[in-house]
């Protein structure tokens, strides 16, 4: 299973743009879609404390969405965390 999971709705142009982000950094990915949850908020809320999508957990550790991936991305953090968790 991958390190990096992220939960998506399809009608979510941030997540879009979450996913690839990760496919052009060549980073493997387990999406998680939340269309068929009519709860979805609640159950992104739980896991990661927003109540929004996309929600990117790496390595169990919630990260927020696709600003706070792009930002690590940006920073170089995001090639770091992806490699360490690889080894």
């Amino acid at each position: 299973m991958p390190a990096i999971r992220i939960y998506t709705t399809g009608w979510c142009g941030l997540c879009l743009q979450a996913k690839a982000l990760l496919e052009r950094r060549g980073l493997p990915f387990e999406e998680i879609p939340l269309d068929d949850d009519p709860a979805f908020r609640q159950t992104v809320f739980d896991l990661g404390g927003r109540w929004t999508v996309p929600l990117v957990v790496i390595g169990g550790e919630a990260v927020g969405g696709y600003r706070e991936l792009a930002a690590l991305d940006r920073t170089g953090a995001l090639e770091e965390l992806a490699e360490r968790l690889a080894a």
